[in-house]
């Protein structure tokens, strides 16, 4: 397992990927703390995070905006709303 800092993360993006794709796992550092893990993605966790394509998003997205009622007639409206909290 490796370590690298927020700021060499940044720097060395390709680096951190690299040793992903190699199989090892990266903790990123923030303030001395780790802050984040990045690992390579194995299949059983593609399966539990269920990732779809963006097509197949947008179809869902617009099926329940087609079920729903807009709260305003037009963008104006909503614009105004957002100004008067």
């Amino acid at each position: 397992m490796r370590t690298m800092t927020a700021k060499d993360l940044k720097n060395h993006t390709g680096e951190a990927m690299r040793t992903v794709s190699k199989g090892e796992k990266v903790v990123v550092t923030l303030r001395g703390r780790p802050f984040a893990l990045i690992s390579p993605v194995t299949s059983a966790l593609l399966e539990k995070v269920s990732m779809r394509l963006p097509e197949e998003a947008w179809k869902d997205i617009e099926t329940t905006l087609r079920k729903t009622k807009p709260k305003f007639k037009n963008f104006r409206e909503a614009m105004n709303w957002t100004r008067k909290r």
